[in-house]
């Protein structure tokens, strides 16, 4: 027996040749482990992993009739994570290539076994790595609790003071930092990490992260452009240069970008559905067709799976003329609503399917009423850039010889003034729109609208007129729910307090419109998703009551 705990735990055994996968499940059973589940596909494991707990993995790294891998399953668990901190790990493989354990060891993987082994090194791997567990408990169930502050301050002890496993607890200090908005911090401890670590291209990759929460993306581009070229094979790498290049405008490199992520893992859900997300952005309506149709395959009962992949599938099946397609993703959108029946979310897109099967049945006025439907919620405080991405999407579809002129460029006059925040988010709705006139010519004039504004506000707070400047912004942001007037209104109330009457009391004004304007959803629909950093290690999103500790320091 392992330990005297060994009876309660779970294990799952993840492999694709029977024989093998029945003889790991017995050496378990003899070991004394209590259940022992077993599964021959990728793609069911995810699920398994996603839905249950299990204190012990063992998985095959080649799994034979899969392209996905071993590691491709554990790299997509750990970034979005739907792996507990206390589950062992471990990795079978035939062959351990030195590149292989490398990975491993990156992948902090807890134990690399090569075939053929025995039930008693098994054993002895689990022993350890148990042990290992126990060794860091407190740390673990800090984070299993998502008590950050606490655990940032364990981490950080042990990584200082150099105890076992002090990289492990390094690396899980610098993601605790970026999580917790402390990006200089968390690029300090990147930097020491990738020092000791001789450069090891985990700690390169969190620098590069650090860079871009800390705004400098100009660094950050060169930094995980050299890390391109020195390994092409990096996904993690190709992923965050595509981030990079969304928030510089460069959206056919942050295209070529994603799908090289898609491409050297084909088996991770989210990669497939962001470059495709992107490629029907960008009008590539076959690439975009391929990747999303793959994201379908790879699971739509997984928790990653979003259903805007099925929407954006609609429209492209319009776009083809093709009946049968889109009433299939009609009804896929129907039966995932059911799933949820309170998403109002998903209520949108079972709306924005029926615009598009009246369309293509040449229905125009059934069409126009439901997308006046959807376009009235442009003012309410859940009407998102995805909501608005949609609806100039189905708009731009619509006939012009049966698109009512005055009601559409309303509607786009409203959807500019309140989501031109960026020039990225601007190009976005121009591509929402397919870039047509004359959809695209309000966009441009409401980037500009804003860009006046905000220029004006700007100038009048530097020459001495800082509550001129609150008060021209709120009321702009007011009437918009414009994210950026906002925010610079509340900016400039906290910093000019002493120059601007009743500075906290309008500050608390422009902070309660900022929570109405939707400004934490305003990622770009389909390609960045909140909470997601390429190469980090699962932390999950902090829960509102999460117990606070004193700041660890770092010195």
């Amino acid at each position: 027996m392992i330990d005297r705990d060994i009876h309660f735990a779970r294990a799952l055994v993840i492999d694709g040749n029977t024989l093998l996968r029945n003889v790991a499940a017995a050496q378990l059973r003899d070991m004394g482990i209590g259940k022992v589940v077993q599964t021959a596909r990728m793609r069911e494991a995810r699920l398994l992993l996603e839905r249950e707990a299990f204190d012990i993995v063992i998985c095959n790294r080649e799994v034979e009739g899969s392209e996905v891998s071993g590691q491709d399953l554990l790299d997509e668990l750990r970034r979005e994570r739907q792996l507990a901190y206390g589950t062992v790990f471990m990795m079978v493989t035939s062959q351990a290539r030195y590149s292989e354990v490398v990975e491993a060891a990156e992948a902090s993987l807890d134990g690399l076994l090569v075939r053929p082994y025995t039930g008693a090194l098994l054993a002895e791997r689990l022993v350890q790595a148990r042990q290992r567990k126990r060794e860091l408990a407190d740390l673990l169930q800090a984070l299993d609790a998502q008590q950050f502050e606490n655990a940032l301050v364990i981490a950080v002890r042990r990584f200082q003071a150099r105890q076992p496993h002090w990289v492990y607890c390094g690396r899980l200090a610098a993601e605790l930092l970026l999580r917790l908005d402390r990006a200089a911090q968390a690029r300090q401890v990147f930097e020491r990490l990738a020092e000791a670590q001789g450069g090891a291209a985990w700690a390169r990759l969190g620098v590069v992260r650090a860079l871009v929460a800390l705004g400098e993306t100009a660094s950050a581009r060169r930094a995980v452009t050299e890390l391109i070229e020195a390994d092409a094979g990096s996904a993690d790498a190709h992923d965050l240069l595509g981030r990079i290049l969304v928030e510089q405008c460069d959206f056919d490199g942050a295209l070529e970008q994603y799908r090289s992520a898609a491409e050297l893992t084909p088996g991770c859900l989210l990669r497939a559905q962001h470059a495709g997300a992107l490629a029907f952005y960008q009008g590539e309506a076959e690439s975009a067709t391929a990747l999303l149709e793959r994201a379908i395959g790879l699971g739509v009962q997984s928790k990653l799976f979003d259903a805007l992949t099925l929407l954006m599938l609609a429209m492209l099946r319009l776009d083809r003329g093709d009946a049968p397609g889109l009433a299939s993703m009609a009804e896929q959108l129907r039966r995932y609503r059911e799933r949820f029946p309170q998403s109002a979310r998903l209520l949108r897109f079972e709306g924005a399917a029926s615009v598009l099967t009246n369309l293509l049945a040449r229905k125009p006025e059934a069409a126009l009423q439901a997308l006046a439907a959807l376009s009235g919620q442009a003012g309410e405080a859940d009407f998102d850039l995805e909501a608005a991405n949609i609806v100039l999407a189905l708009w731009a579809r619509v006939p012009p010889e049966n698109c009512p002129a005055a009601e559409r460029e309303a509607l786009v006059e409203r959807i500019g003034m309140r989501f031109c925040t960026s020039k990225a988010l601007a190009e976005v709705l121009a591509a929402s729109a397919r870039r047509a006139e004359p959809a695209l010519g309000g966009i441009r004039r409401c980037q500009a609208q804003v860009s006046a504004l905000t220029q004006r506000a700007l100038e009048s707070s530097m020459h001495g007129d800082p509550a001129g400047a609150v008060h021209q912004l709120l009321e702009a942001g007011r009437s918009t729910l414009n994210a950026k007037f906002l925010e610079m209104a509340a900016t400039i109330a906290e910093r000019h307090a002493a120059a601007v009457p009743d500075a906290p009391a309008l500050a608390a004004q422009a902070r309660a419109l900022l929570e109405r304007s939707c400004a934490a959803l305003n990622h770009i629909a389909g390609i960045q998703r909140s909470g997601r950093s390429p190469g980090g290690l699962q932390l999950r999103a902090p829960a509102p009551a999460a117990a606070a500790a004193p700041s660890a320091p770092l010195a």
